[in-house]
Formats: C-alpha cells, sequence, structure tokens
C-alpha cells in the first residue's frame, strides 16, 4: 500500500543502498508515479565540492539505488538536476563528487541548472525566476541532506528546492532574509516524494565539514512534516525554522507532528537477523532484514546549534548569501581554536547590505569600500581566516 501524506518512514543501518531500497518499497513508490512515461527529477544536495562523507551532499549510493529501483520498475524518462552555491561550479562539482560517471554507468542524463535561464512562477503571491527545465519535470524525487544551517538552523526538504532557482534568485533570497522565499518557493514547487540522507550530515553547517553519524534515511510525501520531524531530531523547535510554518500556512503541507504516522525499523544484524533463507519484506532471500523499531521513531541528535550561536555573534550579516556566511563560521571557529577569537574587537561585515557602504572589516566584494576587506564572492574560508587573523595580529602591534 503506497504512502499516505501524513506518514513518515525511518531506516537505521549502514548498509545504504539496502536501506533506501527498503523505504522504496515500504512507501511502494512506483504506485505513486501516475504513469510510466512521465518525466522523472531527482534533487539531490551537491551544494559544493565536498563529499558526503564531510557531511554536505547526498551519497551516491542513494540515487543509484533509487534509479535502479525506479528503472527495474519500468520508469525510463529520469533525470538527476541540481544547481551549485552561488560560488561554486556544478559541473566541477558533479565531476568531484562523482555523480557524472555514476550516471553516464546507469544511463541517466545530468541537467546543470546553472546553465538554466530563469522563467517567471507566481509562487502563492510571490513572484518568482525558477529554472526553466524545473517546469518540465512530472514526478519531482527531492533526495536532501539532512543539515544544520548557519543563517535557518537547519536545511532539509524545503531548503533544498533552492537549487531549483537561478543564482541571481538565490541572491535575491537572502535579501529578502530567505524565510519567507523559501517557505513560497514551497507552494511554487511541488515535490511528489521526499527521501532525506540523514547518514552522516554535518548538523552544524550546510557546507560540512564535521560529520555526525546517524545512519538514517527517512521518507517522506509531505515537505512540510518532514521538516517538522527533522527539527525534533536534531532537539530544534519549528518554530525557530520560519519557513516551515510560512510554508505550512500556504497550503504545501501539515506541520502538525502529533497527526503523523511514524514507521521505523532497524537494519537486523547477528541474531536477529532471522531464519536462514528467510525473505525479508520488500527484498530478497539473503538480503538484509530491516526489524520494525518504534523505539526509534524519534531518536534525537545532538545539533551543536549553541556553538555557532556563540561564534556568530562575532559577525554582522545583512542579507549574506549562504557560501560568503557558511566560509565565515569556519574561519571564525578557526580563530577560537587558537585563542585568537576572543581578541577580534571589530565586528565583521557580511553580506549584500553592505553594498555601497563605508566600515571598518568586511569579508566579501560586498564589502568592498571598508577599510579593511577581503574580495571574493565568495573568498574561501581559509582566506577569511588568515585574512581576519592578520586582521588581529596588526591590531595588536599597533596598539604596543
Amino acid at each position: 500500500m503506497k504512502m499516505k501524506k501524513n506518514e513518515i518512514h525511518v531506516v537505521y543501518g549502514e548498509d545504504i543502498a539496502g536501506m533506501t531500497r527498503h523505504l522504496l518499497e515500504t512507501a511502494d513508490l512506483a504506485a505513486m508515479i501516475p504513469s510510466r512515461d512521465v518525466k522523472i527529477g531527482i534533487k539531490p544536495n551537491l551544494v559544493g565540492q565536498v563529499t558526503a562523507e564531510d557531511g554536505a551532499t547526498t551519497h551516491r549510493e542513494v540515487v543509484r539505488a533509487l534509479v535502479e529501483y525506479l528503472q527495474e520498475k519500468g520508469f525510463g524518462d529520469l533525470v538527476v538536476l541540481e544547481s551549485s552555491w552561488v560560488g561554486d561550479s556544478t559541473e566541477q562539482t558533479v565531476r568531484f563528487l562523482g555523480y557524472d560517471r555514476m550516471l553516464e554507468e546507469l544511463g541517466v542524463p545530468f541537467w546543470d541548472l546553472q546553465k538554466d535561464r530563469g522563467v517567471s512562477r507566481d509562487c502563492a503571491g510571490m513572484e518568482m525566476q525558477v529554472c526553466e527545465r524545473v517546469l518540465q519535470i512530472g514526478f519531482l524525487i527531492n533526495v536532501p541532506v539532512l543539515k544544520g544551517h548557519c543563517q535557518t538552523r537547519m536545511t532539509c526538504a524545503l531548503k533544498n528546492m533552492k537549487g531549483l532557482i537561478p543564482g541571481s534568485e538565490k541572491r535575491r533570497f537572502h535579501r529578502l532574509g530567505l524565510h519567507e522565499p523559501i517557505g513560497h518557493l514551497a507552494a511554487g514547487i511541488r515535490q511528489d516524494f521526499i527521501l532525506v540522507d540523514s547518514i552522516c550530515g554535518d548538523l552544524t553547517m550546510e557546507d560540512g565539514g564535521s560529520p555526525v553519524q546517524q545512519d538514517r534515511l527517512i521518507a517522506a510525501c509531505d515537505p512540510v512534516l518532514c521538516d517538522t520531524y527533522c527539527c525534533r531530531l536534531l532537539e530544534i523547535d519549528p518554530a525557530r525554522v520560519p519557513y516551515i510554518g510560512i510554508a505550512a500556512g500556504l497550503g504545501a503541507g501539515s506541520a502538525d507532528l502529533d497527526r503523523a504516522v511514524v514507521r521505523a525499523w532497524r537494519e537486523a544484524t547477528g541474531g536477529d537477523a532471522g531464519a536462514p533463507g528467510e525473505r525479508p519484506a520488500g527484498g530478497e532471500a539473503g538480503a538484509h532484514a530491516y526489524l520494525p523499531a518504534p523505539d526509534l521513531t524519534l531518536k534525537p541528535t545532538p545539533s551543536g546549534w549553541k556553538d555557532i550561536l556563540r561564534i556568530s555573534e562575532k559577525a554582522e550579516a545583512v542579507d549574506s548569501c549562504s557560501a560568503c556566511y557558511g566560509y565565515l563560521i569556519p574561519a571564525l571557529q578557526m580563530l577560537e581554536q587558537e585563542g585568537l577569537l576572543e581578541r577580534l574587537t571589530e565586528k565583521v561585515c557580511i553580506g549584500q547590505g553592505y553594498r555601497g557602504k563605508r566600515g571598518v572589516l568586511g569579508i566579501g566584494s560586498c564589502t568592498r569600500l571598508f577599510d579593511h576587506t577581503l574580495a571574493g564572492c565568495p573568498p574561501t574560508e581559509t582566506q577569511m581566516y588568515q585574512f581576519l587573523k592578520d586582521f588581529i595580529l596588526a591590531g595588536e602591534q599597533e596598539a604596543e
């Protein structure tokens, strides 16, 4: 029986391909797709040139198992589509992560949406530019990574849709404060199925570097309910992520977790794997078995968000893009590890809101008129770290 809108399916284990297959079978994904001829779009999170093992991007094993399942079920018109964040090349990211080789082997095209022109779309009363080819998709499968986010606290199903809009629109989203446009985008682009990669996401930063092993995959049909559930996993009050409530208010889904039906499984190992040759549900004889695990339906993982909030007090961000701000936080963390952060007495200004303005200390091309500024759109975290370290040390030398 195909999965219902108020259901969330969760599986824990180490066999990523087997776990993916189990969720697709229990959800009966094939029964959700209206016809064998529909164009199916698969949207992973390929934010930049950071590996899945570092907690930033979707594991290839998840996408491969998803594609193989669909092909076995007779669906042939498949495409993987994505655009990396502003400042990174999707084409280079796809090569770096090995998606190009995998998709060539599977016979599935990849659409680099950074090369698309934008087309206007009414998203529940907010006019937006979306990538042109997105409108060709008849059934959209979202494969986000459950991660923390330096500006919105978390990112999963709803925010992953930003990869379907042009770079200029991504910048505008940040000028608008992210939450309102993300909520409206949810109403403008329908997600038909969500398969969350929660294997080892970085629970503090969207660009990875501090992965937390969770060995978990999540399936859902409602992106709002999915993100509400994932907030609970990260021990974040969903009210602190405003785009969830905005999307719910616009009819993009339900944030009422009390009415959700959560079903969980764990990968069977050793003595609880069942009798030899027993056929596990949704698998072949000899395949890994997955046992019902109601005690794992809401297994929280500490997010470390308080550390990010403390460190971010050194920054003054106004309409900053995720890439730029996302590189600043690790740079500040490196300064803290060296005992230098507390010696930084000047706020670090960053973001589009500083264009044409003057100030003391700024990061990125938007602060080019500042007394002390680091050019780049964005500069790397290493460049930011060295620039800020030099600023701190130079200031202390002048004070002597």
